[in-house]
């Protein structure tokens, strides 16, 4: 009997360094959505991002929508949707209306926003920007799930919304939170029962928060009467594989040091060692990233099974650390080697095979008995001096010369 089987896909942010066209790189992360989808992958996820540079795509739902018509199975969702950025009810409009068009392939991942600099523009407080999320998803659950509300708060106010569409997905399209290190993603999913996105899942902080976090999600959900599902949790991590560790590493020079240096002078993130020493020998040494093996990855997988006690879905990280080409060769190499090891692809083909070659000498005997008897039947029928040599001959046989 077949398992429970782990879903993959990408987390695309996306990040695209400042020495290339825009247009053709989100025409790439268009395509690369293209080659997962006919390499059977389950998700891709497409963030929200206005300033710094690198993050390209503004609304995800406008690329949802662009990348749905050029796909036939993958579901695609939100990877997330800043809900401070958003009145609510424009938000669950737009998102319903992705359920419908894409016949509910839609996911809506929500979270407050990653950027600093986005909140400044829009004169958003950053010390504001969890707690507007939790109010945005008080009244957006029950918005997309088809029924009226009425809420006032000091950013946005609800006089008997409702949604002119009934949801296509029911009881609505599946919303996630995207969680960190800290508990407010957990606490909004399990306030609301939602699934839990865990974008750093690898890093240090992320890493050891993922057993606590899903801990935290599960005591909300029992305080508001809702449960929580691990398969709607996905994990998030950085990975570039090749057909050897050393390919993989020569892949990413191409353009790692660019992904690093966005995180350290935008986001902050201590990813790189400052001692000079090879970045992609810390990345592999602290379990942030795997840039090496089919093995590996499957290897990191079981690492983060162990530490969380469980999960949905693995994504990728997406980002530019190799050449295009090489980039979808490891996409294709996940999907061939080390997806199959989680979906137990393979379990009835290698039971097949034991079957088969342990049953082997009996099988042989019974073939060999039915040859055996069809050749006595065919020389009965014949008789054997009508019969020519050479087929007598193949068929063991030898005719006795007639002088004998």
């Amino acid at each position: 009997m077949a398992g429970t089987k782990l879903r993959f896909g990408a987390f695309i942010a996306p990040f695209h360094p400042l020495n290339e066209n825009p247009t053709l790189a989100l025409e790439r992360d268009i395509e690369l959505v293209q080659h997962m989808d006919r390499l059977g992958y389950d998700e891709a996820w497409i963030g929200e991002h206005h300033s710094a540079g690198y993050e390209l795509i503004a609304s995800p739902e406008l690329f949802i929508a662009t990348v749905a018509e050029r796909t036939k199975h993958i579901r695609l969702g939100t990877g997330v949707a800043s809900l401070p950025y958003h009145h609510p009810l424009m938000l669950a409009d737009r998102i319903n209306q992705l359920d419908h068009i894409t016949r509910g392939r839609v996911m809506f991942g929500v979270g407050p926003g990653a950027l600093p600099s986005d909140a400044f523009m829009m004169g958003i407080p950053v010390s504001a920007q969890r707690d507007r999320m939790d109010e945005a998803i008080d009244v957006l659950v029950p918005l997309l799930r088809g029924e009226q509300v009425t809420k006032k708060t000091d950013w946005f106010e609800l006089n008997e919304a409702r949604l002119q569409m009934t949801p296509y997905s029911r009881p609505s399209v599946e919303i996630c939170a995207a969680s960190q290190v800290s508990p407010t993603g957990a606490s909004a999913a399990g306030r609301h029962g939602l699934g839990l996105l865990s974008i750093g899942a690898t890093q240090s902080g992320g890493f050891n928060a993922l057993a606590s976090n899903w801990a935290i999600a599960e005591e909300k959900a029992r305080e508001t009467g809702h449960t929580m599902d691990r398969s709607g949790w996905r994990l998030v991590g950085p990975m570039h594989i090749a057909e050897t560790r050393e390919q993989a590493r020569e892949d990413v020079r191409f353009g790692l040091q660019n992904w690093l240096y966005y995180f350290q002078e935008v986001a902050a993130l201590p990813l790189a060692p400052q001692d000079g020493s090879d970045p992609v020998d810390a990345l592999i040494a602290s379990g942030m990233a795997v840039i090496g093996t089919p093995d590996d990855a499957i290897a990191q997988i079981e690492r983060l099974q162990k530490q969380s006690g469980g999960f949905g879905a693995f994504l990728f990280m997406d980002h530019n650390w190799a050449e295009w080409d090489r980039k979808k060769k490891s996409y294709e190499l996940m999907a061939r080697y080390v997806v199959p090891k989680f979906q137990g692809l393979n379990e009835n083909r290698e039971a097949s095979l034991r079957w088969a070659a342990e049953n082997r000498p009996r099988f042989i005997g019974e073939a060999m008995a039915a040859v055996g008897a069809r050749v006595a039947q065919h020389i009965q029928e014949k008789g054997v001096d009508n019969i020519r040599p050479e087929i007598l001959e193949a068929m063991g046989m030898n005719k006795k010369p007639a002088a004998e």
